[in-house]
């Protein structure tokens, strides 16, 4: 059973929810270690199946209120039979709301109401990579550009600031722009 607790909010943000969890950390380091999980199990083709469920965090193996499914597959332009997005896609929206988030946090911590915020991001890819033709061009994104619509009771130099450190701050924007130790393992069944 799961209980709420009315807090106020702003911009959908429980700020004090938020300030006592960065308290929580400062007190409890160790507190701030988590691990994400994600499997993912081949359907047919290109088309494969996410799921993620369980993580650890603050301590403790934890479970999310809900398991959550995401398909993804290539468009028949690119063999598949389009069930979901692109993986690559799949990375755009990890960093819009990765960074969206992250603003919208930023935003209510310092006292700043939002009406609005959208963003866009695009990549582009050059297949000659990917499949193999041309061993100079690189198999992922040559540049990804993100862009920002936001308003709010704030002067547009606090709103540019507060994205500017969301960008600063995120975890996505990190893990794309700084190289990740990233280890492969495999079990022949």
């Amino acid at each position: 059973m799961t209980t709420s607790i009315d807090r106020p909010t702003r911009n959908g943000v429980d700020t004090a929810g938020l300030f006592a969890t960065i308290d929580a950390v400062k007190a409890t380091p160790a507190a701030a270690k988590f691990q994400f999980r994600a499997s993912n199990e081949w359907i047919s083709g290109t088309h494969s199946r996410s799921t993620i469920d369980d993580f650890f965090g603050a301590g403790e193996e934890r479970t999310h209120e809900r398991t959550f499914q995401f398909d993804a597959d290539h468009p028949a332009v690119l063999v598949g039979a389009d069930h979901g997005p692109t993986p690559v896609e799949f990375l755009l929206h990890a960093l819009a709301a990765c960074l969206t988030a992250g603003l919208a946090n930023i935003a209510a911590a310092r006292g700043v109401q939002l009406t609005e915020v959208r963003a866009t991001v695009t990549g582009d890819i050059d297949l000659n990579g990917i499949l193999g033709l041309d061993p100079d061009v690189r198999n992922g994104y040559q540049g990804i550009a993100v862009r920002f619509a936001i308003t709010g009771d704030a002067p547009a130099e606090t709103l540019r600031q507060i994205i500017e450190q969301s960008r600063a701050r995120s975890a996505v924007y990190d893990v794309i722009t700084n190289q990740v130790p990233i280890t492969l393992e495999v079990d022949i069944l």
